[in-house]
């Protein structure tokens, strides 16, 4: 997503236009969707699509594809398609990926390792600049080329970096003293990993990742699945 870099000029003023525009949570959910799908076009070689060439890349239907993007403005042509750059730089406007959003990780075990070697995160707009562990042992391990910190510098961290983005890859027990640290220290957004709900005041805004459900919803599928063929 290089490229969408520099466009950063007219971000400031555009975003503080766009700010007030009321976007259904469910929409929001799918233009990451509409992203990967539109980057994957750019890295094809692919300059322009239609509304049912990008709906099928994204795995929804045109006729939904085309309501999502009708909240961010007009960009298609009739006859011609969208653009497919200057749309992927929309959405990435709109999201609020065309900058590097400073994050921290707090919880380096498995799953940590795991989320600290993330290719993905610098390309989607997310620079990780620290990692944190309250677990003693940690100290001088280095995870991707970071050095895994103690959890007790995480005020510190988020001054020196401006952080707003924080990560919970915790056990359930301790996520809800970190999440509260966080909160503490001024971390305004939480991706949550932990298999727990945590509370946090208004004005917080909590994503909670938890693999087990999905995996049990899958089991539900697929039993609903045999229970057909045997019937």
């Amino acid at each position: 997503m290089a490229s969408l870099r520099g466009w950063r000029e007219g971000l400031v003023s555009a975003r503080t236009t766009d700010s007030a525009r009321d976007i259904p949570e469910a929409t929001v959910a799918r233009l990451p969707v509409y992203l990967r799908a539109l980057t994957t076009l750019v890295d094809n070689g692919t300059a322009t699509c239609s509304s049912e060439e990008l709906a099928a890349a994204a795995g929804v239907n045109s006729a939904k594809l085309r309501k999502d993007l009708s909240y961010l403005g007009s960009y298609g042509t009739r006859g011609v398609g969208y653009d497919v750059d200057y749309l992927r730089y929309q959405i990435a406007r709109e999201i609020g990926v065309t900058q590097d959003w400073p994050v921290v990780i707090v919880g380096i075990g498995n799953l940590g390792h795991a989320l600290a070697n993330f290719s993905g995160f610098r390309s989607r707009g997310f620079r990780v600049v620290a990692l944190l562990d309250a677990d003693p042992t940690r100290r001088g391990e280095v995870v991707a080329g970071i050095d895994v910190r103690d959890f007790a510098d995480l005020d510190a961290i988020v001054r020196e970096h401006g952080v707003a983005i924080g990560v919970i890859a915790t056990p359930a027990t301790a996520a809800q003293d970190v999440a509260d640290r966080m909160v503490e220290a001024g971390i305004s957004s939480i991706l949550n990993f932990a298999p727990t709900v945590i509370a946090v005041p208004a004005g917080v805004d909590v994503r909670k990742v938890d693999l087990s459900i999905e995996l049990q919803i899958l089991a539900y599928h697929e039993q609903r699945k045999q229970a057909e063929a045997t019937a």
